[in-house]
């Protein structure tokens, strides 16, 4: 069997794979980010298009971090060629849909090929910039100018050079300027990201006039966007594989399902074309739609992750299909429903909606991918329903409080190996993903409370005062230290299993 590059043949693959030779295209997108998201999402939208020559360009993916140099390596054999697979039901059909992707033009590794990036900065060509770094990554994090040739550590930081570098290299300010498009699952993500770029401009004592132009000639757009994209089918690829024709080790699988709400001036409109190609985009306003599928998709996937995974799950539809997981995860709805400002028979039909994408039996949602900087997604995606519930009702939403000693749990360091940290279900390693100060945070604390220097009742106070995650201190939000702190105890003492049971037993009124 071959392996996915440009020497493939349609006579190398089996007839029902979709392949479109594009022509070489001009790089008009940077991405910081390279996951399985953006490549099931963002680069297929960027490959719709240019199948129908309406943007009639690549793009080039930057990674940071040592956990993405596998997919540059990957994607560099491949000739940056891979798969979608998207799998499921849609209005009622079952959809099985296998189609090569050619967005992608490069790939540039952020720490070794920094001047690589620059250059790239200095493209006429280039015209839009795309991100999903996480939540964790739209922060701020105080960090000194970095001086000729040195990186920036943090994304805002990272793009702040890189904006600062085009504003030096072009004699025409005006022209230059760039739509940029986050994809992270944060409130106002693009004026967040914006905030964040002035303020590191203010902080490396930045020309006026750089700042001046980063805010009036670049369009930061507020977005929010909507796929499950699972990624590699890692238990399953021999039979992915079969039915291609041909070994792609960055086959990536989503559900035929996908939203981009983009609130975004006219011209970004014309440069990305979504609407003009039968794509669901919504243009304009994304508050009704953010509410709508971070509270009641999103959280759920962060309420389930921790539990679901301590408790034996591997997947979303694990939980599913496990009678009392699945009674958490209708919990855990029973208590997001009342925060979203919507009418009832539109909350209802979303949430059916989005039980039957839970159920898809197509694709494995590993619960651990969902995990990554998971206290950072409980922060935007969980902690305002809390809060609205609480004020609403005068009491704490129990399994909210619940998932959130969970993560905690699931944050207990084994071990460390190559620099990553790793914790431990049962005879199993898992990779513990998240911001690099909170995890030095919580591996500091977990190695307290094994050495007997700490209690769980500190360990909780001290995440819940973390200004870094929370913004705040949650210490004052009353009885969630309590809270929190009761069901870590009942995790630790009676295993997920048995805490489960006991939170479900208890009952509950909305």
């Amino acid at each position: 069997m071959k392996q996915l590059n440009k020497s493939l043949t349609m006579n190398d693959m089996s007839a029902d794979v979709i392949h479109d030779h594009l022509p070489d295209l001009p790089e008009k997108a940077i991405q910081f980010g390279g996951g399985n998201f953006l490549r099931g999402f963002i680069d297929w939208l960027i490959h719709e298009l240019n199948k129908q020559q309406l943007f009639n360009g690549k793009v080039a993916i930057v990674q940071s971090h040592v956990a993405g140099s596998e997919v540059i390596d990957r994607l560099k054999e491949q000739d940056y060629l891979y798969t979608v697979v998207l799998r499921g039901r849609q209005k009622g059909k079952v959809i099985d849909k296998k189609e090569i992707v050619s967005s992608i033009s490069r790939t540039i590794h952020a720490i070794d090929e920094w001047a690589v990036l620059m250059e790239a900065a200095e493209s006429p060509d280039l015209e839009v910039i795309f991100s999903n770094t996480t939540e964790a990554g739209i922060t701020y994090s105080d960090e000194g100018y970095p001086g000729a040739g040195n990186v920036p550590e943090s994304f805002p930081g990272k793009l702040t050079m890189f904006l600062h570098h085009r504003y030096e290299s072009f004699a025409n300010k005006t022209d230059c300027g760039l739509a940029i498009i986050p994809c992270e699952l944060v409130e106002q993500n693009g004026d967040k990201l914006k905030e964040l770029v002035l303020r590191k401009a203010e902080d490396w004592e930045l020309p006026d006039a750089f700042k001046d132009w980063v805010g009036n000639n670049n369009s930061f757009c507020n977005t929010l966007v909507d796929r499950i994209v699972t990624g590699y089918p890692k238990d399953t690829v021999e039979e992915y594989e079969q039915a291609l024709g041909y070994k792609d080790n960055l086959i990536t699988v989503g559900e035929p399902y996908h939203m981009f709400a983009v609130d975004a001036p006219d011209h970004v409109k014309q440069i990305l074309p979504f609407h003009r190609a039968g794509l669901n985009i919504k243009w304009g306003d994304v508050v009704p739609h953010r509410e709508l599928k971070v509270r009641l998709l999103n959280a759920p996937h962060t309420m389930m992750f921790a539990t679901g995974y301590l408790y034996g799950a591997d997947t979303v539809l694990d939980v599913m299909e496990e009678e009392k997981l699945a009674d958490y995860v209708q919990r855990s709805f029973n208590e997001l429903l009342p925060t979203v400002n919507m009418t009832e028979s539109v909350k209802k039909d979303f949430v059916e909606d989005i039980k039957e994408r839970f159920l898809n039996p197509f694709n494995k949602h590993y619960l651990t991918d969902i995990g990554m900087n998971a206290l950072f997604k409980y922060h935007s995606r969980i902690l305002p329903s809390l809060l609205s519930f609480y004020d609403r009702y005068g009491r704490l939403p129990q399994t909210m409080v619940f998932s959130l000693a969970a993560i905690i749990a699931f944050y207990r360091p084994d071990h460390q190996k190559e620099g990553r940290w790793f914790g431990k279900r049962g005879d199993e390693m898992y990779s513990i993903l998240e911001n690099q100060d909170v995890l030095d945070m919580l591996t500091s604390l977990w190695g307290k409370i094994a050495s007997k220097t700490l209690s769980l009742e500190e360990l909780v106070e001290a995440v819940l005062k973390s200004e870094q995650i929370w913004g705040r201190d949650l210490t004052a939000v009353s009885e969630l230290h309590e809270g929190v702190t009761y069901q870590l105890h009942s995790i630790r003492e009676k295993g997920m299993k048995e805490a489960v049971t006991n939170l479900l037993n208890k009952e509950t009124t909305v």
